[in-house]
């Protein structure tokens, strides 16, 4: 009687994991809400959730849908880590450390693939890309997007100015009415320390000037290149973060697994203890 009570008492679920797991989870759960929430405002502003067909029109992409995709997946997992770590309720752990393991391995086969296979990968980077081009005035937020990406890398379209060509606004033909007619964005213009506020029609006309020309009003190297480059030059910090996101990812289901062995022993030892205690009794009688 006295080694099985002995046994028991070795056998309780780590305070220090269980509440470690939680207070993680929480913290995750409510970036995921945030996140979520960001995405479904964004979407009611744009007047997508009154018209959900209106998705599918956009023929670029919609950054909207990485804080829907991104903010749901945290949700969820950040739910089950967090209600199953503090109820102990094992259903919920085996959930979310598959889960977890499902998206560390899609990952894992993303990256091999993509090593395998980047020549394909470029070539759809740059089809992803003149899509976006295309859409560029179809919708607020993907134009604000390029327009951060043509600014942070001091580029301009997928290889170059020419790109916008694709645009209906930008392109050069002469039945073309726009304005922007032969023109970039503004975020492709060459910034001017002095200005204050930024010019929104530096980008008009410039294409109908020539190469030399156009380097003293806009960049003219295309953001594939210049993205190729930050990430020769950033790639230490980019292995790391990559790094430290997997080693999250396979740390936590450790942890999980660890709990839920702890709460399988302890419900063994308490299966084993009711059944001491009957026989006991049984012995007594």
């Amino acid at each position: 009687m006295s080694r099985k009570h002995h046994h028991l008492k070795g056998a309780e679920v780590s305070c220090c994991v269980k509440y470690f797991l939680f207070g993680f989870n929480i913290i995750f759960w409510l970036l995921g809400a945030a996140f979520l929430g960001i995405g479904l405002w964004a979407w009611a502003e744009k007047g997508v959730l009154s018209n959900l067909s209106s998705i599918t029109d956009l023929g670029g992409f919609d950054p909207v849908w990485l804080f829907i995709v991104v903010g749901g997946v945290m949700f969820i997992l950040g739910f089950a880590g967090c209600i199953g770590a503090l109820r102990e309720n094992t259903f919920l752990l085996k959930f979310f450390s598959v889960f977890l393991g499902l998206i560390f391995f899609l990952e894992l086969t993303a990256g091999i693939l993509a090593f395998v296979f980047k020549d394909w990968i470029k070539d759809q980077l740059n089809f992803f890309i003149n899509n976006n081009v295309k859409a560029y005035r179809d919708d607020i937020d993907l134009q604000n997007l390029i327009d951060f990406a043509q600014e942070y890398w001091s580029c301009c379209g997928a290889h170059g100015p020419d790109d916008w060509n694709l645009n209906i606004y930008f392109n050069c033909t002469e039945l073309n009415p726009s304005r922007e007619r032969c023109g970039v964005p503004f975020s492709c213009c060459v910034k001017d320390p002095a200005e204050d506020v930024i010019n929104t029609q530096c980008g008009y006309d410039v294409r109908l000037q020539g190469e030399l020309d156009r380097q003293k009003y806009i960049y003219t190297k295309g953001c594939v290149g210049q993205f190729e480059k930050w990430l020769q030059d950033n790639l230490i910090i980019v292995a790391g973060i990559f790094v430290g996101i997997a080693l999250l990812q396979v740390r936590s289901p450790c942890l999980y697994i660890i709990l839920l062995g702890n709460i399988h022993m302890r419900r063994l030892c308490a299966f084993e203890m009711i059944c001491l205690l009957k026989t006991n009794n049984v012995n007594g009688f």
